[in-house]
């Protein structure tokens, strides 16, 4: 009998990947909902992502319910004022706010392009008047994108429009 001869190769015990770094603030398009650049906070504390909403009412598009709603979509720059914003609704859901206070919410379903990729997320409609940003990106729609957020730096994926008025650290 000869030898048997096999060929093993090595296992990979990790994943290669090569991570795209984003800051923890970058501009954000939604250009299913005709938003070229929301300026938003990424942030991998939270779980879903949320957009600022005002005057919320829903509506039947073809058999589908659909919503309506007015967002501001950069704080720094009132020029760019109110945009009205139709989409279809995925889900109703209850999502903890910023104190931990479950509320229901409105979620869509839309392309969202950070820097120059681009996939679906699901954003919640949330009034944040009160808070620093019109839009927060939270870790469910970052899962599974090798992404990586850096926490002292700002605008890695996209560039800072000439009207912010912050200066922040790139």
């Amino acid at each position: 009998m000869g030898n048997l001869m096999t060929k093993t190769t090595p296992q990979k015990t990790t994943k290669e990947l090569t991570a795209t770094l984003f800051g923890w603030m970058e501009y954000i398009g939604l250009p299913e909902l005709g938003l070229d650049q929301v300026k938003a906070k990424l942030d991998t504390g939270a779980r879903t992502s949320a957009i600022h909403a005002e005057n919320i009412e829903l509506f039947d598009h073809d058999g589908v319910e659909w919503v309506r709603f007015q967002t501001l979509p950069d704080w720094d720059n009132p020029k760019v004022g109110f945009r009205t914003v139709e989409a279809p609704v995925v889900h109703i859901r209850e999502i903890k706010n910023t104190s931990g206070i479950p509320e229901e919410r409105l979620v869509v379903k839309t392309l969202a392009r950070f820097g120059n990729r681009t996939w679906k997320i699901d954003v919640s409609l949330a009034d944040r008047t009160n808070m620093t940003f019109p839009m927060i990106i939270g870790r469910a729609a970052l899962k599974n994108h090798a992404i990586a957020v850096h926490t002292r730096k700002t605008f890695l994926v996209s560039e800072r429009p000439p009207f912010s008025r912050r200066k922040e650290t790139s």
